[in-house]
């Protein structure tokens, strides 16, 4: 993200997780609010802001809510028919058996590319390393259309 962020691109993030998610801790103010019944909770500081929204909603909704982004980055959302990239840890798609979670370019079509830190083997997607963070950027960006174009 920073190499994303480095191009002049304002990017968001979502991370959908199956984890109840509790932003603010118990006894405070904005988690009272929360307890209370408030649907949306604002807490307000003097670099930031967080919005708590009670009630679930599709991650893919909640990232059409952002304001004032260039590219929303999603993690978490496996099944989602979706432009996707794939990242291959050292232990993914080890032997059956081994424990370790198979390489999904080889059976999802929305995999565009993986970023790897081994070789996965013989996909039909572009692999590149992990750490390879420009010619990540300049792929995701190339496949978005996004490749040289002015973000302001």
């Amino acid at each position: 993200m920073a190499e994303l962020c480095a191009r002049g691109l304002r990017v968001g993030t979502v991370k959908a997780t199956h984890h109840d998610v509790q932003p603010d801790p118990p006894g405070k103010d904005s988690r009272r609010h929360r307890e209370a019944g408030g649907r949306e909770t604002v807490l307000v500081g003097p670099t930031r802001w967080v919005l708590t929204h009670e009630g679930a909603e599709d991650p893919l909704a909640a990232a059409a809510r952002m304001q004032g982004i260039d590219l929303v980055l999603v993690e978490g959302l496996r099944g989602a028919a979706v432009p996707k990239i794939e990242v291959v840890g050292a232990a993914a798609g080890g032997p059956e058996g081994s424990g370790a979670r198979p390489v999904l370019a080889r059976t999802d079509p929305d995999i565009f590319l993986v970023a790897a830190d081994r070789d996965p083997g013989d996909l039909a997607v572009p692999v590149l390393p992990r750490a390879a963070f420009e010619a990540l950027a300049d792929q995701l960006l190339a496949r978005l259309g996004l490749l040289g174009a002015d973000p302001a």
